[in-house]
């Protein structure tokens, strides 16, 4: 498993899906992960520091978590079948440590409510690099996600690079 961060958060204009963009803490590689727009919006509230006065479904994790006696200690993104990304969240509680499945949309942002670190699958992991003056794309089953979307590394990466505020929509992050 490797250490992964939220690096952007955007629209991908081919599909109108919200997509988030995780990146290896210290390194290059990226995940990205189609995500609703429930999704979407609950991540960039938090990461913009932004409360409601009642909590909405992954506040209400988070207190159940917390409540509970728990402690978030890891979301571990674990696979991806048939374009279905898989991850789990970790809590450890005075029984000991419970594992539950989740939707890797959800645990990020529970993640970041509970200021937990999240963890990649290294085989899901892009690595854009440079070989021969041409970009390419080192990967794994991710690339399977931006075959079927009719994607080329060399456009993933152009797509990625040239994301703009406006492309963002209220996610200008």
């Amino acid at each position: 498993m490797v250490e992964v961060v939220v690096a952007k958060l955007g629209l991908d204009s081919s599909t109108n899906s919200h997509v988030v963009i995780l990146q290896e803490k210290d390194g290059h590689r990226l995940l990205p992960i189609w995500i609703g727009q429930p999704e979407a919006d609950s991540i960039v509230m938090e990461m913009k520091n932004v409360r409601r006065e009642r909590p909405l479904t992954h506040d209400l994790c988070k207190n159940l978590i917390v409540g509970l006696g728990g402690t978030l200690r890891r979301v571990q993104i674990t696979k991806v079948q048939k374009s279905t990304y898989y991850a789990e969240l970790h809590v450890a509680r005075p029984e000991g440590l419970v594992q539950i499945d989740a939707r890797p949309s959800d645990s990020i942002a529970i993640a970041l409510r509970l200021s937990a670190p999240i963890y990649a699958q290294e085989s899901l992991l892009t690595a854009v690099v440079e070989e021969e003056g041409e970009d390419s794309v080192a990967t794994a089953e991710s690339q399977a996600r931006l075959d079927e979307m009719k994607l080329t590394a060399e456009q993933l990466k152009e797509r990625l690079e040239n994301l703009r505020p406006e492309d963002l929509g209220k996610f200008n992050i």
